[in-house]
């Protein structure tokens, strides 16, 4: 992977989430994890608008959980598109009152890791105080405010220093499909699964950042043991693009297009020939791709007239397309046959 020297590469779990591991992290760590940790409450006005972002991914049997940042009285949260990411249900918790809400996506951003939540029926909420990004600087106090481990509660706080700005990172999941984020804050704050999502504040309790790449399923270069924040003017620049509607080739708004493969690789190698495209690991039942004829061994190669080389170019395809939509599929099989067929996509969850 090309870059400056200072890209990090970052491995993230397939459907990309704060996904399950956040329980076997907390069972792991324990009360290692929440040591260095207090609660948000003794750190004044940290906790104000913060939130707990629970989620229920459905396709594969496990739940998750990050956090949220209030933006708006009505319900509008911000947080990671990966803490969102393969859910088919999502509940927002209001630490402070108890209050649960269940949540839709309104959009994301996939590329800068950033999405928008609207809580159904919310009104009167705290939101929180937003700083300016722009003028961070290397050494700076940082404290880091979250769902420490998953566990719920009162957001957890952990204090460190900005180690580094601009900072780039390479994420790709164990399908292949692979993001870059860039302009990133560095922090020693120590990040625990469940933080995503979460703000890292000024010592005058303005939020600066975002926090991302905390979750378990993250494994960083050695010797980086850092953890990052997307500048806060970015990611509110983002959230203002898709509560306004403005859809482009970054930004999702309202339902995705699913059509219902897991895939984990670009293509595969048969007889000392490569087929490039994305490799079925798995299929969902009742889905687009099962009607088509699809099954693990498959390696998809084109799908709405565009050729698929990766997973990722496989993502991006289905995102540009609509729930309901015609497009024709094609595929070749484990014994190197090509198939093709025209489906229907159905609506799931956002990738």
């Amino acid at each position: 992977m090309d870059g400056p020297h200072f890209d990090i590469v970052v491995r993230r779990i397939l459907s990309g989430a704060v996904l399950a591991a956040v329980v076997a992290a907390l069972a792991v760590l324990g009360a290692a994890i929440l040591a260095s940790r207090s609660s948000a409450a003794s750190v004044v006005g940290v906790d104000r608008g913060v939130v707990d972002v629970n989620t229920n991914l459905g396709y594969h049997n496990v739940a998750a959980a990050g956090t949220g940042m209030v933006l708006t009285s009505s319900g509008e949260v911000l947080t990671n598109n990966h803490v969102i990411r393969g859910s088919t249900t999502v509940e927002v918790r209001v630490p402070a009152t108890g209050r649960r809400y269940s949540a839709t996506v309104v959009g994301y951003d996939v590329s800068a890791d950033v999405a928008i939540l609207q809580l159904k029926n919310a009104s009167g909420l705290q939101t929180v105080t937003l700083g300016d990004s722009s003028k961070l600087v290397r050494g700076q106090s940082v404290t880091a405010v979250g769902n420490a481990g998953g566990a719920g509660g009162a957001p957890m706080v952990t204090k460190g220093t900005i180690t580094a700005l601009g900072r780039t990172i390479t994420a790709s999941d164990d399908d292949g499909a692979a993001e870059q984020l860039a302009g990133l804050i560095e922090t020693d704050a120590a990040l625990q699964p469940g933080d995503s999502g979460g703000p890292l504040v000024d010592s005058r309790g303005r939020i600066v950042g975002m926090d991302t790449a905390a979750s378990s399923g993250f494994s960083f270069q050695p010797g980086s043991n850092g953890g990052y924040a997307i500048p806060i003017n970015r990611a509110v620049e983002i959230a203002k693009l898709i509560v306004g509607g403005h859809r482009s080739a970054k930004v999702h708004i309202g339902a995705t297009a699913f059509l219902g493969v897991d895939v984990q690789a670009s293509g595969y190698y048969q007889g000392g020939s490569f087929t490039a495209g994305a490799l079925v690991a798995g299929v969902v039942p009742a889905s687009p791709a099962e009607r088509a004829g699809l099954q693990a061994g498959d390696v998809i190669v084109s799908l709405a007239g565009q050729k698929i080389t990766s997973p990722t170019t496989l993502t991006s395809i289905v995102l540009h397309n609509a729930p309901g939509q015609k497009v024709k599929l094609g595929w070749v099989d484990e014994y190197g046959r090509a198939a093709s067929a025209t489906i229907t996509l159905a609506s799931g969850p956002p990738q």
